[in-house]
């Protein structure tokens, strides 16, 4: 399974950003799917997840309130939408592939993963 992000960029705190990410294999459909974010020297964090249906969201409670994930029942793609970004938002965001059909939080279940995409929010 190979996934393509798109959609980071450089924007001001307060701003909006939506990032994509398909996957290539239409099995992914069957999986959930997530995000997570990682600044150097940390590790990869969670951001958001969503069930193969495109139902049950969950989500960092760092990001509660202000990122929205969606995706269309039997895609294989998934979308997030960031909404009053701050500085601390600035990470490179990863696309992931669950193993199972259901979303969750340990990076271990998901065996598939994207390249990343850059978002650097400015003060």
């Amino acid at each position: 399974v190979q996934l393509q992000a798109s959609g980071g960029g450089l924007v001001q705190a307060g701003d909006s950003l939506r990032l994509s990410c398909a996957a290539s294999r239409r099995t992914s459909s069957n999986n959930g799917m997530g995000w997570f974010r990682q600044t150097p020297g940390k590790e990869r964090e969670f951001v958001a997840a969503i069930n193969w249906s495109g139902g049950s969201p969950i989500y960092a409670d760092s990001v509660k309130g202000r990122f929205t994930i969606s995706r269309d029942r039997g895609k294989s793609s998934v979308q997030l939408q960031m909404n009053s970004l701050e500085p601390e938002d600035t990470a490179v965001y990863y696309c992931a592939v669950a193993r199972s059909a259901w979303a969750s939080t340990p990076r271990n279940d998901y065996p598939y993963w994207g390249q990343g995409t850059l978002v650097t929010v400015s003060s």
